[in-house]
């Protein structure tokens, strides 16, 4: 089941939905957690998958490539409720959490906020998250398939802490959580809030109510590389909130699933969690050194950091880049040859690019062979297909700053 969802999202095609799509038992399904807009996906059309635990829609009636290229064009509507969404409390919250993470936290602005890592010890990533820091309490929103873990890990640590520390967590298990995406985002979401979004740049975030719906947590950001927000609101009002932004941005704003915002992201040079990044990447090869605050590699005092700053100044073996090709795509797990013939890496995320026109995919390949514009060989179906390194995001971003 995991690795067929895993073949999905790298997928991006019909014939990998297909493949998932129908072979559900009613047991399988109903095992499967549900976001209060399950029922919601159901009456529009939503086509329902397993995934992080979750029952999700991968597409609606537009398809993937079409919902990909409408993303881009106008504004989607996500459901990413499934995601881990807490708080931390305390007068010395900072503190406490940067035990965990590699972000400089206390460097924040108040309701501003960035992508910052768990490590382990041996300098691996255990997850990537969102660190918003609010005026009373720091909001983090982390990875659905890494909750079982990142969820006790937290939990443990702040109650360990409360020995010596003022420090409190609160999972908010009631919240749901909405990204929408897109140019036409902030047009969308300016007719539901008084506040002017032209002052919100990105990473920033405030509390509105949208549609007279109260106590909305805004942060303008996403994971498509386009402009947007993320709305974390009560969920018994997710729903109603979903239909007030189709209501609102009628013939602007569509339903997205899992497949579009996995085609977006790719687009956009970001990692997915248990396919670009693990427990065995560390943030150098991943090419997400600028997470690491200066301030926390001089204080070096995040889990694994002796392993992670060696490691930036002896420079990595492997390292993450981007490659182009053309004909036959390469998903998770493709194996990458230079131009002799030699095996020297791997592809941990690809699919046709809708924006491009080609193919595009991330993969890991050996230091001295990670120069932009150098010729690798991907074996797709037995067939030898001519790659090259690109700069990554393959698409330039649209953040609002």
């Amino acid at each position: 089941m995991q690795r067929q969802t895993r073949l999905l999202l790298n997928g991006c095609v019909s014939k990998s939905i297909k493949s998932l799509r129908w072979r559900r038992s009613l047991t399988e399904q109903a095992e499967l957690q549900k976001t209060s807009l399950y029922d919601f996906h159901l009456e529009h059309g939503g086509k329902m998958v397993p995934f992080a635990g979750y029952s999700m829609p991968v597409q609606y009636k537009l398809g993937i490539v079409q919902s990909h290229l409408h993303t881009r064009e106008k504004a989607s509507l996500f459901d990413v409720s499934h995601m881990l969404q807490f708080k931390i409390f305390g007068r010395d919250r900072i503190k406490c959490f940067e035990q965990l993470v590699v972000a400089d936290v206390e460097g924040l602005s108040d309701n501003t906020g960035g992508l910052s890592l768990f490590t382990n010890e041996n300098g691996g990533i255990r997850d990537d998250c969102i660190i918003n820091r609010l005026e009373d309490c720091l909001y983090i929103v982390s990875n659905a398939g890494c909750a079982e873990k990142i969820r006790p890990l937290v939990e443990n640590h702040v109650n360990n802490a409360k020995k010596d520390m003022d420090v409190a967590i609160e999972f908010l298990d009631d919240k749901s959580l909405l990204a929408l995406q897109g140019p036409e985002a902030a047009k969308v979401l300016q007719n539901g809030v008084s506040a002017d979004l032209s002052s919100l740049k990105f990473m920033n975030s405030f509390t509105s109510d949208i549609f007279s719906i109260p106590g909305c947590r805004i942060t303008r950001c996403g994971y498509t590389g386009e402009d947007g927000f993320e709305i974390s609101v009560s969920s018994d009002k997710a729903v109603a909130l979903a239909e007030a932004f189709l209501d609102s941005g009628k013939e602007v704003v569509e339903l997205a699933g899992l497949g579009a915002r996995d085609s977006l992201r790719l687009e956009a040079g970001l990692c997915l969690y248990g396919n670009d990044i693990d427990e065995e990447t560390t943030p150098v090869e991943a090419t997400l050194v600028w997470t690491i605050g200066k301030r926390r590699r001089t204080l070096k005092d995040f889990p694994g950091a002796k392993i992670i700053l060696d490691q930036i100044k002896a420079k990595p073996k492997m390292k993450r880049v981007g490659l182009l090709s053309s004909g036959p795509p390469a998903r998770g797990g493709t194996k990458v040859f230079n131009e002799e013939g030699k095996e020297i890496g791997y592809v941990t995320s690809g699919c046709p690019s809708p924006s491009l026109k080609k193919n595009v995919a991330m993969a890991y390949v050996p230091l001295g062979q990670s120069k932009i514009g150098t010729k690798m060989i991907l074996k797709v179906y037995k067939k030898e297909i001519p790659t090259e390194v690109v700069k990554m995001p393959f698409l330039a971003a649209n953040y609002y700053h």
